[in-house]
């Protein structure tokens, strides 16, 4: 008996489905109508929609406290046949002279280089790697230890090479009829691995998938499967090869359609290759990858072909539970070149060894590095201040460093290099700067121009005058390329075969470059260590440093792979190491629904959007964290127990009231500091208590613990102003206000400021003036002393101190502080409130009988320890509900509840007719598109104001464009689409579902319509390409989504027997189909 068989299924514990088929249960619900008629039915039926949901809701808590309490019984796999092999190989690596000069300089040889005779060059270094098998098996599984396993007598493909260990280990698996994952570096040999399982499936005649995460993937390895074994097909929705064929590449969303149609192919498919299963953790495509998986049958095997991964067993232990077959996991961190990763500081003069090929952290060439950089940081902070930007300090010195580096590179044969960066536009604002520079000889640049100009022959003339198409030769010709997801497809692919011809030396492109293609270089240079992700400007992480630094070393060329790093701020060294010595990102799941997903699984007979909830990744992660955190909470629970405290009533009432008034102290702190009433105070000599607890999350404040510094009594030398002038990226720029107080700090403080701590007691410290905000200021005194005029000498600042100390002697330690309501002229009522609550718990906490006890702060810190081990069981145990709830099972009820009242299901969740023509969208919004079918929308209009009203729905990347202005015969459709969106937006709203109206509505962006139209009525590309800023790259992939779509649109209007809306999209397809933006792959 499966697991999802099972009584206790793990759906159980929230709800009983079976109740949903039992119409005698249920409330009879709502009847649909056409959404025109929505506003009125839902006033009449509102009240019972709520109880609906009410019902609702109490049902799913009962049943999870029933099942919490009485504990849910699972089988998990098991995990079994974990072993190690250490490999170690020797490889010959030649010295060159920059790796001489290092090991000179950091010998203790008296000689000079110039002096030292080089014999050989070359030496051996042995380097270790290890290979890990696992697998992951069902319950009472027969099996047979790898290590036992037989070779195949007449295996199905043999090598003229030996194998590694890791594709000899996984080819056993493959030969046992048994699933595995292969993890494993880029260029370590996975593809061997996956040509094994297509060679073992024809000769079984049997039939194999190959899934590739994009289109251009597909395109590349069929090309090179097809050389191999002849019998190979192409599907990828816009080209179609040889579909009959044995072996079928295609991409990921081509499989998932065939499955949820039931096509016959897949009863004839064996074995399943997904190659880049990592891409699985991808926020938008990711989701297709697991409903790929789950609705795969059971008989079919898999090779998962990924980059490293730290959870690569917990996928394996995914498969074998959804699938209820074994999954091998075959891991190595095998290199076949190894790596060096240098480091170039901004305006040094040479490159840093910071990880050698060994993977030993260099520290000391890393300090060495990170010291040339000097004050920069300082300097470029100040040139901030003062209205020079960012681009203006970083501009030229970058483009001289990278002028330097890449010479370099090529002095030292270090080419190819890939210079990778995280624009578009730097990309080609790097390549322009070398454009004076020449790699290539004639013969190069006559091969260059003979392969550029065959490539864009089958192109027409004005396509060929393109600006792109232009300019990128002279470039090309002198070894210089350029590869982003902004140029024209040709181009990008004319790129990549002059690359791995070795006819381009230096390749500029982002990191869209790392992923798929098997294109390595020698060298890796990567222009920043930084990257905007959308939010926030941060340091590549270990796993996407790992991913584009993978491309350096080609294996069988070269004797080790360079990377090197251009550095132009400061680094700490434990995030140097995160980034170069650092782990590669988990494979999380990406699982979100949506109404395609729901409405096909309604629509296939067996299967339902909760069958899939159960069984995605997403569910199955969060339930792995269950058993460690019923240990978790167990511990707690033990130490929470062992913390006795007598008369804890009363330490509680005390602590409460102390807390309360703590929070109290902290507000009126606030209000004092604001500039309106505290500047007019902040005079030199004045004498002020800094303490810094802004980092304080402690429900105790002004209790000293590591989060707290207080450094006492000071004395006001000077106050700035700064206003702050750089106002991207949403920073404020209202003024700040900055004190230089002079404090008695630890010793050593006046050699480091910026690590300033105070002065411990019983220590002899020192006074050091040290900048503090304004909301350091803790106290403000009505005392003012003199202060000398020259406070650089040690003599003047401690007579400073001697003051101070007399000044505190004098008042017995109480120095007068200013009254914020007398002095300070705060007189707003909330402040006078929040005076007399402070008063009143001042006074509460006086009468509390433990404030006297001697072992009064011993109990606090009990009891407060306490309170903290409390606070982190609750914690542990909303985190057990959460992993014990079926995710995302509420979101599903609110879209159902969406798709009941739009008439799209029926109260049965029955699929109706919207609904049928719903399930054959995906590239668009399928609500807001069946609806304008149904509303007869797309009749009235043109077929150039449909394609271009579509072109609303399949882009989505920015422009520096803000505000659109649409021709006149497209203001009406936009309209009605605006209209559609805003009401479906307030049928999810109503229905429970967490949507923002406007941000909704605003993702249908008018900013293709005209240029789409233009294109529809025969327009040229050029002129399209001006009448927009974007990419040319990004306007052909946006126009060939937009075929997709109308496709889609096709087939929808088919299924409801509307022959002239299917004929209107089919026109629409023949309008859009023409010149460069559908120009054949040159891989087929």
């Amino acid at each position: 008996m499966s697991f999802f068989e099972h009584t206790d299924s793990l759906f159980d514990i929230f709800d009983n489905e079976s109740e949903v088929n039992d119409l005698s249960k249920i409330k009879p619900p709502v009847s649909v109508e056409p959404i025109k008629n929505f506003k009125r039915i839902h006033e009449n039926n509102e009240d019972s929609e709520k109880e609906e949901i009410e019902e609702e809701n109490n049902k799913i808590k009962k049943q999870k406290i029933n099942n919490i309490k009485s504990g849910i019984s699972v089988q998990n796999p098991i995990l079994a046949d974990d072993f190690e092999q250490n490999v170690q190989k020797d490889v010959k690596f030649n010295i060159d002279e920059f790796e001489l000069k290092e090991k000179v300089k950091n010998s203790n040889n008296s000689d000079s280089i110039e002096n030292i005779n080089i014999i050989d060059n070359t030496q051996h270094v042995s380097l270790q790697h290890q290979v890990r098998h696992q697998v992951a098996l069902p319950p009472n599984y027969n099996y047979i230890p790898i290590a036992q396993h037989k070779p195949s007598e007449n295996p199905a493909r043999t090598y003229p090479f030996t194998l590694d260990p890791f594709q000899q280990c996984s080819i056993n698996c493959i030969q046992r009829n048994e699933s595995v994952l292969v993890s494993a570096h880029t260029s370590a040999g996975k593809t061997v691995v996956a040509e094994y399982a297509i060679a073992q499936g024809l000769r079984d005649k049997q039939r194999v998938v190959y899934t590739s995460p994009i289109k251009a993937l597909s395109n590349q390895k069929f090309r090179e499967l097809s050389q191999e074994f002849g019998d190979v097909g192409l599907m990828t929705g816009d080209v179609t090869i040889n579909p009959n064929a044995s072996c079928l590449v295609m991409t990921t969303e081509i499989l998932r359609s065939m499955l949820y149609r039931g096509s016959e192919v897949m009863r004839e498919i064996s074995w399943v290759i997904f190659d880049e299963i990592h891409y699985m953790r991808d926020k938008e495509r990711g989701v297709v990858w697991e409903e790929t998986i789950i609705l795969l049958p059971n008989q079919v095997h898999y090779v998962f072909l990924s980059a490293t991964i730290p959870n690569a067993f917990q996928f394996a232990e995914w498969i074998c539970k959804i699938h209820e077959q074994p999954c091998h996991v075959v891991y190595t961190d095998f290199r076949p070149t190894p790596l060096q990763h240098y480091l170039f500081p901004a305006g040094g003069d040479g490159i840093h060894l910071a990880v050698d090929e060994k993977g030993v952290f260099r520290e000391d060439n890393f300090q060495r590095a990170i010291s040339y950089l000097g004050d920069k940081d300082e300097d470029s902070a100040q040139k901030k201040m003062k209205g020079k930007g960012k681009k203006q300090v970083k501009g030229k010195g970058q483009t001289t460093d990278l002028y330097k580096i890449i010479k370099m590179i090529m002095t030292r044969n270090y080419q190819p290099v890939i210079v990778f960066s995280f624009a578009k536009r730097e990309c080609e604002n790097n390549a322009l700067m070398l454009s004076k520079l020449d790699f290539n000889d004639d013969e190069e640049k006559e091969m260059i121009q003979s392969v550029y100009t065959n490539a864009i022959s089958s192109l027409s003339e004005d396509d060929q005058q393109l600006p792109q198409i232009e300019h990128l030769l002279p470039l090309l010709k002198r070894g210089i390329g350029i590869h982003h997801s902004g140029l024209l497809p040709i181009l990008k692919e004319v790129i990549e075969i002059l690359f791995q011809e070795g006819l381009i030396k230096v390749l500029f492109a982002t990191e869209t470059f790392s992923i798929g293609l098997n294109m390595p270089a020698k060298t890796v240079l990567f222009t920043s260590v930084r990257k905007f992700d959308g939010k926030e400007n941060r340091w590549v992480s270990g796993g996407e440093y790992i991913q584009m630094s993978g491309r350096a070393g080609r294996r069988g060329l070269d004797d080790r792979g360079i990377v090197i790093l251009m550095l132009d701020e400061k680094m700490e060294p434990a995030v140097a190491k995160g980034m170069l010595k650092g782990v590669a990102d988990r494979l999380n799941s990406a699982f979100h629904l949506s109404y395609n997903m729901i409405l096909n699984l309604l629509r296939v007979e067996g299967i339902s959007p909760e069958f899939m909830l159960e069984r995605c990744f997403y569910q199955f992660q969060n339930c792995a964290k269950i058993p460690e955190l019923i240990d978790d909470l167990s511990k707690l629970e033990d130490k929470k127990n062992a913390i006795k405290i007598e008369n804890e009533s009363e330490i509680a009432e005390y602590y409460e009231i102390r807390k309360q008034l703590n929070q109290y102290r902290r507000d009126k702190r606030t209000i004092m500091n604001n500039p309106q009433y505290i500047l007019p105070y902040l005079q030199t000599g004045r004498l002020v208590r800094i303490r810094i607890d802004d980092k304080v999350k402690d429900i105790d404040a002004f209790k000293d613990d590591e989060f707290v510094q207080d450094f006492g009594w000071g004395v006001i030398i000077s106050i700035q102003k700064r206003i702050n002038q750089n106002k991207q990226m949403g920073e404020d720029s209202t003024p700040k206000y900055i004190l230089d107080v002079l404090l008695y700090c630890a010793p050593g403080t006046e050699k480091n400021p910026k690590l300033a701590k105070p002065c411990p007691k019983k220590t002899k410290g020192e006074m050091v003036i040290l900048q503090c905000n304004l909301n350091t200021i803790d106290g403000i005194s009505t005392i003012r002393t003199k202060v000398p005029n020259n406070l650089k000498s040690l003599d003047a600042r401690n007579q400073v101190y001697k003051t101070l100390q007399e000044t505190k002697r004098r008042f017995k330690n109480k120095i007068p502080l200013l009254d914020p309501v007398e002095h300070m002229n705060i007189k707003e009522p909330e402040f006078i409130n929040l005076i007399k609550k402070i008063e009143i718990l001042e006074n509460r906490l006086d009468k509390c009988e433990i404030k006297n006890s001697e072992d009064l702060e011993e109990i606090y810190e009990k009891y407060h320890s306490k309170i903290k081990v409390d606070d982190k069981i609750k914690t542990v145990k909303k985190e057990i509900q959460h992993a014990q709830s079926v995710l995302q099972l509420d979101e599903l009820k609110a879209r159902k509840r969406v798709l009941r009242r739009l008439g799209y299901t029926s109260s049965a969740d029955i699929i109706e007719l919207k609904g049928r023509v719903a399930c054959e969208i995906s590239t668009g919004d399928e609500l807001i598109l069946t609806e304008m079918i149904f509303n007869g929308l797309f009749n009235e209009l043109t077929v150039e104001q449909t394609v271009a009203l579509l072109s609303c729905f399949v882009f989505q990347e920015n422009s520096k464009e803000e505000n659109y202005t649409i021709r006149e015969e497209l203001k009406g459709p936009y309209r009605t689409l605006q209209e559609t969106a805003r009401r479906i937006a307030k049928v999810s709203i109503e229905s429970k579902l967490g949507i923002d109206e406007e941000e909704y509505v605003k993702s249908f962006t008018p900013q293709l319509m005209d240029m789409v139209y233009a294109w529809c009525n025969g327009a040229k590309f050029s002129q399209i390409c001006k009448m927009t800023d974007i990419f040319e790259g990004s306007i052909i992939r946006a126009i060939r989504r937009l075929e997709e779509l109308l496709r889609q649109m096709c087939v929808a209007a088919k299924s409801i027997g509307n022959t002239e809306l299917e004929n209107k999209f089919s026109e629409g397809i023949s309008k859009i189909h023409r010149d460069i933006v559908f120009a054949a792959s040159l891989y087929l």
